[in-house]
């Protein structure tokens, strides 16, 4: 069994991109399982200002990361040009991911993932500022998620104490920086990787974890065993 932490944030360039491949891989390979983790880029203005010395000066050099994120990204769907014009400064990542835990919490992994997605299309394409709880609502609206039950879920300390749990996790994995996946709790798979490279890693990992059965032959290995011959189960003692 592979398990997928897939840890990003809603604000992470390079994981509007990943995002999209780990779903042609989660197509590919129907048999991993892919947990959702929040990382917090810009928990809040102030670490946009220690990072960039301003909220202006961080819109203005994030936008330099979008050109390389769209050259990454498979669709290309950056509309870099929209964010230079709009009239907001570049979002924090507490409300989307806060946002995304919500919907995690009333609809499994893939409502986390529905609503992750829409918010980062919103930002990236839509030129949308995804720290606006308006903006946020408009978007969860738009998705088939129960409005009002992620609406509670989204205002329960306890949804925020599992974004809190993620960035904890995170810390113990010692993790930097984002995309990231970890499997099955040991393996690192770090960056917008192109997808064939993500499905080699992962069979791979595979391999190394598929179980060995070491045997151990001797004279009377066939003594007080039951074997199937011919069909027929031959039992000797």
């Amino acid at each position: 069994m592979i398990t997928i932490e897939f840890f990003h944030d809603v604000i992470c360039s390079f994981c509007f991109p990943m995002s999209y491949r780990m779903r042609q891989v989660q197509k590919k390979m129907p048999e991993i399982k892919i947990i959702h983790r929040s990382f917090a880029l810009a928990r809040n203005e102030e670490d946009h200002e220690r990072m960039f010395g301003s909220r202006e000066n961080a819109k203005s050099e994030i936008l330099s990361h979008w050109v390389h994120a769209n050259q990454n990204d498979d669709l290309h769907r950056f509309n870099i040009e929209g964010m230079q014009e709009a009239d907001f400064l570049f979002p924090t990542s507490m409300n989307g991911l806060l946002a995304a835990k919500a919907a995690g919490v009333v609809g499994g992994e893939t409502g986390y993932w529905a609503i992750f997605d829409a918010l980062q299309t919103g930002l990236f394409v839509n030129s949308q500022n995804i720290d606006d709880i308006t903006v946020i609502e408009s978007i969860v609206k738009d998705s088939s998620i129960d409005f009002e039950k992620w609406q509670q879920a989204f205002t329960d300390p306890t949804t925020l104490a599992l974004v809190e749990d993620d960035f904890r996790l995170a810390n113990a994995y010692q993790l930097t920086g984002v995309p990231a996946l970890i499997v099955n709790g040991k393996y690192l798979i770090s960056g917008a990787q192109p997808i064939e490279q993500i499905i080699q890693a992962i069979q791979s990992i595979k391999e190394k974890e598929a179980p060995i059965i070491e045997v151990i032959e001797n004279n009377d290995s066939r003594n007080g065993s039951c074997n199937m011959e011919d069909g027929k189960w031959v039992c000797e003692d």
